[in-house]
């Protein structure tokens, strides 16, 4: 699918995602996933105490009541995850919505493996390294992935230079001293992971990748031992808390994508890309120099096990399509979705689709053949 300008809120991306007729081309605070990325790499990866032994097996298929716990980060994400519980507690008398905290996106696919919770919301980019056990799960892979759902939102990346450093291109990042989030974040191992293949391996390998806490940046910002760092938040929304205090602190401005960039972005199967206009999208209201930015994005999904009960993740569609005016009201980062077709924005060919969401996508006329529907448990 091609890459589309997004405008205020309208932040559903299509690169890296099947495309689907119709479709719309597709923070604040510094804790977990949520809110900068992280993927809880901490050392809490999930893989610890893996039997469900918190007294959940994730099996509701036979359960007469519709049930759902689901597994989220802190930060933005359980905001994001809570926003959605409040719209099920309202507008479904049927299901039964619970938030379980999980150690990041990475922790959540490998509990998700381990059946301590049945749903949890991770992202595309964790989920296609689990599929080719890559990064940390070179070290430990899982039997399976969690089944897509649906798109719940985006977090769009960028690259931003202190003025004065003589940074205009993305080419000019080699030999500078470059922040790409604190170590252990998904936005940080996104952007590395798009940055070191070819065609932009060669820039990648002579920037001087710094490692510190987003607590710390702004002030390194400020004292010349950063010279370009990644800025990256919701569309339309907001930007996280460490690089809307950078912005406030230091003039900033916006370094050009090449096409080798570009090129990289598109082709990395784990993350999508867009264009947003910066008028819709300001740091702290700042000036950075551009009319457009050019970014590739870490996709955030809900996904399911598949022994979660069919009718239990069909009414949850349900609720957050038809309702996505109350989720919203209590959380501006999810998605706007226009109609259902919207939810499946993220979706990949090689990512089965859960047969809950599969039926409500049928029973909506937006399925797409292309994809696959996972295995019930």
């Amino acid at each position: 699918m091609a890459n589309s300008s997004v405008n205020r809120r309208k932040f559903l991306y299509g690169t890296g995602a099947v495309g689907i007729a119709g479709l719309a081309g597709c923070s604040g605070g510094d804790g977990g996933d949520g809110s900068d990325g992280s993927d809880g790499s901490d050392g809490s990866d999930g893989s610890d105490g893996g039997d469900g032994s918190d007294g959940s097996d994730g099996d509701d298929g036979d359960s007469a009541e519709l049930s759902l716990r689901v597994g989220t980060s802190a930060g933005g994400t359980q905001d994001v995850g809570l926003a959605v519980e409040r719209a099920v507690s309202q507008e479904s008398d049927t299901l039964d919505y619970s938030t379980i905290e999980s150690p990041g996106y990475i922790g959540t696919i490998y509990r998700m493996a381990q059946n301590q919770f049945n749903a949890g919301i991770t992202d595309n980019n964790s989920l296609n390294k689990a599929l080719d056990d890559r990064g940390r799960f070179a070290e430990q892979s899982v039997s399976r992935i969690p089944q897509y759902g649906f798109a719940a939102f985006p977090y769009s990346i960028y690259v931003v230079a202190r003025d004065g450093t003589d940074i205009e291109t993305f080419d000019d990042l080699a030999g500078a001293n470059v922040y790409p989030a604190e170590p252990g974040y998904s936005t940080r191992a996104t952007t590395l992971d798009v940055w070191s293949q070819d065609p932009t391996a060669d820039v990648y390998d002579q920037m001087n990748i710094q490692n510190m806490g987003v607590g710390d940046a702004p002030g390194a910002m400020e004292e010349g031992t950063i010279d370009a760092s990644i800025a990256y938040g919701t569309p339309g929304v907001r930007y996280t808390g460490f690089v809307q205090e950078m912005a406030s602190r230091v003039d900033l401005h916006y370094v050009e994508p090449t096409d080798a960039l570009i090129e990289s972005a598109e082709s990395y199967s784990g993350a999508g890309t867009t264009r947003t206009s910066y008028s819709d999208w300001q740091i702290a209201g700042t000036d950075i120099g551009a009319d457009e930015v050019f970014s590739w994005d870490l996709q955030v999904n809900y996904t399911f096990n598949p022994e979660a009960n069919p009718d239990a993740v069909y009414e949850l569609c349900r609720v957050a399509n038809e309702h996505n005016d109350v989720v919203n009201n209590g959380e501006a980062q999810f998605n706007d979705f226009e109609g259902a077709g919207d939810m499946l924005a993220y979706a990949q060919e090689r990512i089965p689709v859960h047969a809950g969401a599969v039926q409500y996508y049928k029973d909506n006329d937006v399925w797409d053949d292309s994809l696959q529907e996972g295995d019930t448990a």
